[in-house]
Parts: structure tokens; sequence; C-alpha cells
């Protein structure tokens, strides 16, 4: 399903992919980014898991602080005309059947409310337009925002997603370029905040978390994702500067947390807890779940993880503490800043145990063959490792969001949410870090 005139598989079953492949989408992505980009190192030697950051030349001139009051912003409705004619064009040039021979005037396009980092629309041949043969009718074009990881890791994103989709683990791939990709449109609705408190959502959520976790990918295996991405960031927010008043006023807040020794104590932290290095999805919150059209919330399989840009190999804890984190959460806002906080909507340890033992059943084969105690006392010690490494989901996102508050466009309070990170990150740390 990826359209770069490449005709072999994209993985076998020992988990390898076309070197030749590889070496020519590295060539795609990177040919026409890096005149327009500079790449800070990244955390691995291997050039196939850099994980740097990826900032713009113009990186402080890409959010001008001349807009008037930021409580007045709007999201538009529909995408702007050069939106439109480029993903026209991409349409046209990489699907096939109808698409070949669709009018621009004839080419409907609406925007889908996307995450925090990518812009969503949906493609679509109008009714009047008869299919030639089994192209899709509808597609979802995703547009990469300020994506805050280097190009490659952007580049194993689309490989990883390619290979999820040949499991029929995720949507399919039906095109990929610099500035984003087309999928396979599924019909469904992402989940609402207060649907992962649901019983039966939670509990698939965390069989679906623990089959990514059980995942063999060719990707490396040594858990450098987490600090060394996060270290790149701290790195990035000492360097910034803002000159909005209300802008500068909450960045100094955030400075005045004495981040560097922060980081310190939750790395010290979370080197003295076990967590086993897996598969992640590392971004497992609602917008990235979809309940599936036609399946009830009794249904087994009725959900589909998507968006897998910050998967890696990392912690287990990070993993599923980021989800919890998650509850408190709720994007789906038409107001500044765009976002919602409930801190007491966290999940309660009864809730937690319910998704863990769910996590424990799928995950281990062995745990259903323990007696009663000793199954009580692996769910305590995930309890433990979960919440802890919750504390450096707070810290991951609220560094993300900071930059993200100088390089997205994207129209949302990216101060005010990194604001309400730490806030939360300081109020588990008085339970967490003892």
């Amino acid at each position: 399903h990826v359209c770069l005139g490449y005709s072999g598989a994209l993985w076998t079953p020992g988990d390898i992919i076309s070197v030749s492949f590889l070496s020519g989408f590295f060539f795609f992505f990177s040919s026409e980014t890096k005149m327009k980009t500079k790449f800070i190192n990244g955390v691995s030697s291997s050039p196939s898991m850099s994980l740097g950051l990826l900032v713009t030349e113009n990186a402080l001139q890409v959010q001008p602080d001349t807009v008037e009051d930021s409580k007045e912003l709007v999201r538009p409705d529909q995408p702007d005309l050069d939106t439109r004619r480029k993903a026209y064009l991409w349409c046209r040039e990489f699907l096939h059947g109808a698409w070949k021979i669709l009018s621009e005037d004839d080419f409907h396009i609406t925007i889908i409310r996307g995450g925090l980092s990518n812009k969503l629309f949906l493609c679509s041949l109008p009714d009047s337009q008869d299919s030639v043969g089994d192209e899709p009718r509808s597609i979802l074009l995703r547009l990469y925002g300020a994506i805050l990881q280097g190009a490659e890791a952007m580049v194993l994103e689309s490989v990883m997603f390619a290979i999820l989709a040949e499991r029929e683990l995720g949507p399919k791939l039906y095109g990929i370029f610099p500035q984003g990709r087309l999928e396979q449109y599924v019909p469904s609705r992402k989940l609402d905040t207060c649907e992962l408190s649901d019983p039966s959502i939670s509990a698939e959520v965390a069989e679906k978390m623990a089959k990514f976790h059980a995942m063999r990918m060719p990707f490396n295996k040594e858990p450098k994702w987490l600090f060394g991405t996060m270290d790149k960031y701290l790195s990035q927010v000492m360097r910034l500067n803002f000159t909005r008043e209300s802008h500068l006023r909450r960045f100094n807040r955030l400075l005045s947390y004495n981040l560097p020794q922060e980081m310190d104590m939750l790395k010290s932290l979370l080197e003295s807890t076990h967590s086993p290095v897996v598969f992640c999805h590392n971004d497992c919150q609602e917008g990235n779940i979809l309940l599936l059209k036609g399946r009830q919330s009794s249904d087994k399989q009725k959900l589909m993880l998507i968006d897998f840009e910050y998967s890696s190999y990392n912690y287990r804890g990070f993993d599923i503490g980021n989800h919890f984190c998650e509850w408190i959460y709720d994007y789906n806002c038409d107001e500044f800043p765009f976002f919602k906080v409930n801190p007491q909507a966290y999940p309660s340890k009864a809730q937690q145990l319910l998704f863990i033992e769910s996590y424990l059943r799928e995950f281990d084969a062995g745990f259903d063959n323990l007696s009663e105690e000793d199954q009580m006392r692996v769910k305590e010690q995930l309890y433990i490792e979960v919440n802890r490494f919750s504390l450096a989901s707070h810290f991951f996102w609220g560094l993300w969001s900071i930059i993200q508050a100088r390089l997205s466009t994207i129209k949302f309070g990216y101060l005010e949410y990194a604001m309400a990170r730490f806030d939360a990150y300081f109020q588990q740390k008085k339970v967490w870090a003892v």
C-alpha cells in the first residue's frame, strides 16, 4: 500500500525491511526537508534511530508574537485554497482509478479535527463519480505539524505505519510524501475523554496495548527514546525566548521550577524503578483510539489504535502511566485554550488495577496460573511502576508543549497546557517520589 514505486514486501516473518526500500525512503523524505531544516544530533549512534529535535531555521518566527489576544482565536472550518490544491494533486498522483480522472472542481475535502501535532482532512470522490476498480472512495490526508522528532524518526514512523497496516493492526497506507501521507479512512470516531473510564473500553485498551507491547519491530531496542528525547527538549527549552507579555509570564513561571534539577531527580527515581523495555505506543490518548463504526461498547473488539509517530522501544511503565494521565485532559474544546483539565478524573487505584489485570492477562501467558496472592503482588508492583512513570509523562509533554508554543501554527494554548502538565507533575510527585 505504499505508493513509492516499490513492489516488494514491506516486511517478512523475520521482521526485516528491504534495505533498498528504506534507503530510497530516506532519500525521498530527506531531499526536500534538509534544505529547510537543521537537525540537532540524536541520542543514538545508530543512524536507524536518531531522535534529534526538528527545529526550523526560523523557529522563533513561526509563531509571531503579534496576535492581539489568543482568547479570540478560532479554528477554521475549511482548508485554505493552497492546502486544497495540494491535497487534490496528492490524491490524483498517489491514488488510482477514478482519482486519476477527477477534476479539481469535483474534489471533496473537509477538515477533520486533528491532534496537537497533525492536521487531518477527509478527501472523497463525489457520489456522481463512478469507481473504476477497487480504489478507495474516501481517504484520510495527514499533514505533519511541528513534530519534535528527527527526520529519520518521522521516516521510521511511516515505515512502522506500513508494517502495522500489512499486519492489519492499523489503517492502510496509500501514499507518502515529505509533508504527510494518505491513509485509509476507517469509519469510526475517536473516543471522548470520559469514555476512557468505561470498564469495557478500558479493558480493551489494556489488551490492545499488551498486544502492541508484544510485537517485535525492526528498530533500535535500547530504551533511549524517553530521556534522550527529553534531554533534547530541555536543551531547546532553555534556549527559547518569548516577547509577548502573557507568554513571557507563563514561560518564566515554568523556568522557575528549575527544570534541569527536576529532570535529574526524575531520572534517579525511574532508574531505581524496574520496568521492562517493550515496543510502546507512547501517545495512547483518546484521540488516538478509534471506536469502529457499528461496534457497541459491549463488543469485544471495537477499538483500533492509531497515530504511531511517537512509538518506539521504551519502558512499559511510561506507556501505561501516560495513558492514565490522559484521563485528565479533554482536547475536544472549541474555545481557548482548547483543552480542559479535570484532575479528579485520574483513574482510582481500583480502575488502574482493572486495567492492569486486563493488560497482564493478555501480555503474560503465565499470569492466570499464579495464585491469587501472587497475582495481587504482581499487580501492585505494576501499579507503583506506572504511577512513577506517569511523572515522566507529565514532564515529557510539558517540555514538548513549551517548544510547540514557539513552533506550531496550530491554534492551541500550548503554554497553558505545559503549566497544566507541570502542575500535575508536582501534585503526583508528592505521592510517588518518596
